[in-house]
């Protein structure tokens, strides 16, 4: 493994320049794995795994090993861009994080890795506008809480998201982000084809929402069908869970 990977056909960051840095940086301070491994509340065999390059630590343990040997972020594992410099900054100097646009939302998705989901949720709930593509939500997924998830998706932008991506990331939502993309259907900000797959998943669903909806014209007559569709393979899995039980 000689580079940590962030899913999305980019390398984040050089292990192998993170490991060379870090023995020289050990040797050069006269300091064995074992004492090393003291100051960071680590064992050896975490300190020897990040010099072989097996793995990574994350961005609490990066910033004290920088502080031990009082050296830069940047020397220390190579920072790409000036967002993620600001995105780290923040973190460390513990600011409230306010951006007024995603501007750095791909900074932060190359970080990703070596944050804390309650870091990632820090910098998430910092972003105030609408308009989050909705594709940076799939890529951030992995790494986001309920809490994070649930504010990207009351801002983002539903104007063409795929059937495949909703569907993808439906099964990563709780209730409460449930209900964002339920209402966002009701708005017409969303395919309304998508209740096929989503009434059959959500017993709590208000039907009588929909047919509201269409009596007012936001969606069609064909919401209808689809929805008594949906009903009926939600009464078959339900049936289907008290024969089982």
């Amino acid at each position: 493994m000689n580079n940590l990977y962030n899913g999305s056909n980019n390398y984040v960051f050089d292990i192998n320049k993170f490991r060379l840095t870090l023995a020289k940086l050990r040797k050069d301070h006269d300091m064995t794995q074992f004492e090393l491994a003291d100051k960071l509340n680590l064992t050896r065999q975490a300190i020897s795994r990040y010099e072989n390059g097996d793995s990574f630590p994350d961005i609490a343990t990066l910033l004290l090993i920088c502080k031990i040997f009082s050296v830069s972020i940047d020397y220390l594992i190579g920072i790409k861009t000036t967002g993620e410099q600001q995105i780290i900054n923040k973190l460390v100097e513990g600011k409230d994080f306010r951006e007024k646009n995603y501007n750095l939302m791909d900074d932060l998705i190359n970080l990703a890795p070596i944050l804390k989901p309650s870091e990632i949720d820090k910098m998430v709930m910092g972003f105030k506008n609408e308009g989050i593509n909705i594709e940076i939500i799939v890529k951030l997924i992995s790494y986001l809480n309920d809490k994070s998830l649930y504010h990207l998706l009351m801002n983002a932008d539903f104007s063409s998201p795929s059937r495949e991506v909703l569907e993808f990331l439906f099964p990563y939502m709780d209730d409460d982000s449930k209900w964002v993309i339920f209402y966002k259907i009701l708005e017409g900000k969303i395919d309304y084809h998508f209740l096929e797959e989503f009434i059959p998943a959500c017993d709590w669903l208000p039907l009588s929402l929909i047919e509201a909806a269409v009596v007012e014209g936001v969606m069609d007559y064909d919401a209808l069908r689809i929805m008594r569709e949906g009903s009926r393979r939600r009464y078959i899995k339900n049936s289907e869970k008290i024969y089982r039980f």
